[in-house]
């Protein structure tokens, strides 16, 4: 009998221990909801203050009331408006946030008309003043090759250099180019990412040395996502194909050797908002999923007091919304 009572004390012991460690839960709030569909979200830090670029709009797409709303907030509860980018007549949508080296918030955006497919989509871009509590209004970006329908959909800087990547139809066809600018409105073509699928929204990191990645979503084919990676001057790539579809896709460095992978993910279920830990050959190790569901995805990602804070829209309570959450770093270990 006393070994049977050691016996269930040690396993109550061990089970309580367990339980102990279980991973944190994510926490999550609404911080935006005030549009009839409110989507597309990006986040950054800047003067230490939190700020949210969102599409505002009566639908997904086609929809040509869509404009870019700016938010901000110094502990990410209480949210004010800073700006407000709009063009009559079109569809603003999907802002990207960055911090130029002068010091300024630039808002890279896409402005379109949508009939049965894009008739006619532009790059524009805006810029905060050095306080961030005011923006300039939308102005024409300027690529240095022959226009068509061109999004350039993110930009990351780095050494005093922004690059993002331009996807672009042209004859019904395709493609994906490197872009570099010095400020924002200029671009140059570095290369061309011959990744085949219907390449389109890529974000950009720099790793440690100076290594150039991009993790890209594709729309044809298996639909598969790519890492694809080049060494300065970025002009020769390399392509390993995620097990993974994209949409919206999101990264952070995480470590040396690993990524954190903000995107939608497909399912026989439906459709979540998930951070996927890989390492840089795409290998999936592990999924953290957020309360989400319906038209979902879009991370805004950043570090913050050792959480991963992700501003991300979902439609899993019925409106369209944003929504900030913050997972502990342990999470990922």
């Amino acid at each position: 009998m006393k070994h049977l009572v050691l016996t269930l004390i040690s396993f109550l012991s061990i089970s309580t221990a367990l339980f102990s460690q279980k991973e944190p839960e994510p926490e999550v709030i609404k911080i935006w909801d005030e549009a009839p569909h409110n989507a597309f979200p990006d986040l950054i830090r800047f003067s230490d203050t939190f700020y949210v670029a969102l599409r505002e709009g009566n639908k997904h797409m086609p929809d040509k009331s869509g404009r870019i709303r700016i938010i901000r907030s110094v502990d990410g509860e209480k949210w004010e408006t800073v700006g407000l980018l709009e063009k009559h007549g079109m569809d603003v949508r999907e802002a990207r946030l960055s911090i130029t080296p002068e010091g300024k918030i630039m808002v890279l955006t896409a402005v379109g008309i949508y009939d049965e497919g894009y008739q006619k989509l532009y790059p524009m871009v805006a810029f905060s003043n050095e306080k961030g509590d005011s923006f300039t209004s939308l102005k024409n970006v300027v690529i240095s090759r022959k226009p068509g329908l061109d999004w350039v959909w993110c930009l990351t800087w780095h050494k005093g250099i922004g690059y993002g990547v331009v996807y672009s139809t042209r004859d019904g066809k395709r493609e994906a180019h490197l872009l570099s600018t010095v400020d924002g409105v200029q671009y140059d073509v570095v290369s061309e990412l011959t990744v085949g699928g219907n390449p389109n929204e890529a974000t950009l990191r720099f790793d440690h040395d100076d290594r150039l990645y991009a993790v890209i979503r594709r729309e044809a084919g298996d639909m598969m996502g790519v890492i694809a990676s080049s060494e300065s001057p970025y002009t020769k790539w390399t392509y390993t194909k995620l097990p993974v579809r994209l949409g919206g896709p999101n990264f952070l460095f995480y470590g040396e050797d690993q990524m954190l992978i903000g995107t939608r993910q497909y399912g026989s279920l439906g459709t979540k908002t998930v951070v996927h830990l890989s390492d840089k050959e795409g290998n999936i190790e592990k999924t953290v999923e957020l309360p989400s569901g319906g038209d979902t995805s879009y991370p805004g990602m950043l570090f913050h007091q050792n959480k991963l804070w992700i501003a991300y829209y979902s439609s899993h309570e019925e409106k369209t919304s944003i929504y900030l959450a913050k997972i502990s770093e342990k999470s990922f270990k």
